[in-house]
């Protein structure tokens, strides 16, 4: 069913309850999942964060991978999350925070399985918000402020030029090849190159801190291998290289052909 989110309503939602369990179920699809600056050093140490680019707002976006393909997440490949550490984009579900007029607001998914008779209730007999829903939006607040500064952080990011391609090439047990693209991430030369001013004004804000976690982030591709063992079609090897790099090897080989043929 697909997913409806419509503002919280203590008369709408006066008798719902949440089922509150781990399994995660309505992420066992999701192979990308929007990361947060505030959990990017735990993130790093569990999953890669890559960046995209969305082509129809032309705008980047930090996500951490959970997968290597679409509806593919690997860290559900059995039945209980498998690593340390959970996108808190996937932790905020049900609810999610939106703009309501002039404010923030709180939404949740009107069709979510989660939401029934059973489970924590989101309001009291008197109608005021619950524990429960108290500490979901205490949560929800720190997690758009979080995102708030992600988006500080990527518009920083871009202004400086500091992104390039990276290609992923896979080799499947069966045999099969596959080449995942359209993932971008820290270039480490081009930051090593900045002014001594810049740096230390990205120290202070926090984003050179976050640049290295999202380049050390990218060694965690090897646990995507790791759990692709719990697949019908395992991860045989990867391959991870910038398309940049390729493009000049592949530009030095024509060169070095041309000079051949003369």
């Amino acid at each position: 069913m697909a997913i409806n989110y419509i503002p919280l309503d203590k008369e709408k939602h006066k008798d719902t309850k949440v089922a509150v369990n781990n399994s995660f179920a309505f992420a066992k699809k999701t192979h990308l999942a929007a990361a947060s600056i505030k959990e990017f050093a735990q993130l790093a140490s569990s999953m890669p964060i890559v960046f995209i680019k969305d082509p129809k707002a032309d705008r980047y976006h930090v996500v951490a991978m959970l997968g290597m393909e679409q509806n593919q997440n690997l860290f559900l490949a059995s039945d209980r999350w498998k690593g340390p550490h959970v996108p808190m984009n996937v932790l905020r579900y049900p609810f999610d925070v939106r703009p309501d007029g002039e404010k923030l607001g709180v939404y949740i998914d009107d069709n979510s399985e989660l939401l029934g008779d059973e489970g924590q209730p989101l309001f009291t007999e008197s109608g005021e918000p619950s524990e429960y829903l108290q500490n979901r939006q205490q949560f929800l607040g720190d997690l758009a402020n979080s995102e708030m500064m992600t988006q500080r952080f990527v518009k920083q990011v871009i202004e400086l030029e500091l992104l390039e391609e990276i290609q992923i090439r896979l080799l499947y047990k069966d045999g099969q090849q596959r080449n995942v693209t359209g993932m971008l991430s820290i270039n480490e030369k081009k930051m090593l190159e900045l002014p001594e001013e810049k740096v230390l004004e990205l120290h202070k804000s926090g984003f050179l801190g976050a640049m290295y976690a999202v380049m050390m982030s990218l060694g965690q591709l090897n646990r995507l291998v790791e759990l692709s063992k719990e697949t019908d079609n395992p991860i045989q090897t990867m391959q991870l290289s910038s398309v940049n790099a390729q493009e000049q090897k592949q530009e030095q080989k024509q060169q070095q052909n041309d000079a051949n043929n003369q």
